[in-house]
């Protein structure tokens, strides 16, 4: 994090002729004491800056001169901008400084920086459960990206799941990782469409622009695309009742399956979960029977207390 730190430290001095401890500790939102020390540290590692002491004192490059951003590349620049994005590790300071920080960079990557902070979104887990597992990137992930932040078209060759292929021009709008998977979102002359990057066979950026929605927003778009995807896997909800310190067992088991609503008069709390049949989310909720009481649909309730008669037969 203090490699980002420094670098938004640097970008700040670009912008302005000279700067304070206090201006730095504000904009990066930092203790003063913090912000001495980068600023120190900048200085050490051979960076032209000097402190001059006083009333309207401050940090000053050498010479009145600017840090020379003109040699980055555009890869470089977005890159570096990828950490003020919701998706990177970075503190919320860190990706606001850079942010504000901007238009600091030499003006032809401007767009492409700002690009690349939006243009991807981290979901760690799996369809349907908690568990988070990592995979290497796919091949086509850094071409695709580069498509979104340049704003072209695609034409992309794509394998589906029976092992069809298939080629289609595509607008990449953005993209999510869920889990160990990665996803193109896009939008096609039938729509918004979704395609696993793993399975992605070709992809040629064209010189055509995205027709891009202006009220465009990848991360709300992508929980409207896992709410329907979610719904189709898993059609049957069943309504129940559970104690509050059984919430947590639910949200661990079931994941993006879990729906909590409000609490009921006598303290329990209202929860909706989604399955694929009647039997076989019955048997998982069979356990669950110490925090959980199901209300509904009856054939849900039925399977239940056919289970409860099958372990007492079995274990009495």
């Amino acid at each position: 994090m203090r490699t980002d730190r420094l670098v938004a430290v640097l970008l700040l001095l670009q912008r302005r002729e000279q700067v304070t401890a206090a201006e730095v500790a504000r904009e990066l939102e930092v203790s003063e004491r913090t912000a001495r020390r980068d600023l120190d540290a900048l200085a050490m590692a051979g960076v032209p800056l000097y402190a001059t002491q006083g009333r309207g004192g401050g940090w000053r490059l050498v010479g009145g001169a600017r840090t020379d951003l003109s040699g980055l590349t555009a890869s470089e620049a977005r890159a570096l901008f990828l950490v003020a994005g919701p998706a990177s590790a970075a503190t919320p300071a860190v990706k606001a400084a850079l942010r504000k920080l901007v238009q600091a960079l030499p003006e032809p990557f401007r767009a492409q920086a700002e690009a690349a902070a939006s243009s991807w979104v981290m979901d760690p887990r799996h369809w349907g459960a908690s568990h988070i597992e990592h995979r290497p990137p796919p091949r086509f992930l850094d071409a695709l990206q580069d498509a979104v932040i340049r704003g072209v078209q695609v034409r992309l060759g794509y394998v589906d799941g029976k092992g069809a292929e298939t080629k289609r021009t595509v607008h990449p709008l953005g993209i999510v990782a869920k889990g160990p998977a990665w996803y193109l979102v896009t939008h096609t002359e039938a729509g918004r469409r979704t395609f696993r990057i793993d399975r992605v066979s070709s992809a040629d950026a064209t010189d055509d622009p995205v027709n891009r929605p202006e009220d465009f927003d990848l991360a709300a778009s992508w929980r409207e695309i896992v709410g329907e995807i979610e719904r189709r896997r898993t059609p049957l909800e069943i309504q129940a009742l559970c104690t509050p310190d059984g919430i947590g067992i639910l949200r661990i088991g079931l994941g993006d399956r879990l729906d909590v609503g409000g609490t009921t008069a006598d303290g329990r709390v209202e929860v909706v979960i989604r399955g694929r049949d009647e039997y076989t989310l019955a048997g998982e909720l069979s356990g669950l029977v110490e925090w959980l009481e199901v209300t509904g649909p009856p054939s849900v309730r039925h399977h239940l207390a056919s289970i409860g008669d099958a372990l007492i037969e079995r274990y009495r």
